[in-house]
């Protein structure tokens, strides 16, 4: 549980950090990042997180993996609908997102274990 806490916290520092000293490209990325995730006129916040934890489990960053299961549960995503949303991103991705697969399933664990 304090990994999350930790994690949370330092993705807030550094965030913080990078607004207040990155350049306008840096600024401009970050805001366009933010702004694609939020509802759209045909698919709604909770399906693009959803899409972002798959790609992020095949492109394989668990920091990204982390962040969109986070935001994926404050959107309502339930047990059962993670484990669709792994198997989409193994079978797209193949056997190299098994190590990912297993530290996201953790992380979920403990998410789940700390609300």
């Amino acid at each position: 549980m304090a990994d999350i806490r930790e994690f949370q916290e330092f993705r807030e520092m550094a965030n913080e950090i990078i607004a207040r000293d990155g350049n306008v490209d840096t600024k401009r990325f970050f805001a366009l990042d933010h702004s694609v995730y939020k509802n759209g006129t045909t698919i709604d916040t909770k399906t693009k997180e959803m899409l972002g934890l798959v790609a992020s489990m095949v492109l394989r960053c668990d920091d990204c993996i982390n962040y969109h299961i986070i935001r994926c549960k404050e959107e309502g995503t339930k047990k059962e609908e993670f484990y669709e949303i792994f198997n989409i991103a193994l079978i797209v991705g193949g056997s190299i997102v098994i190590p990912h697969f297993r530290r996201a399933v953790v992380f979920l664990e403990k998410l789940e274990n700390i609300k």
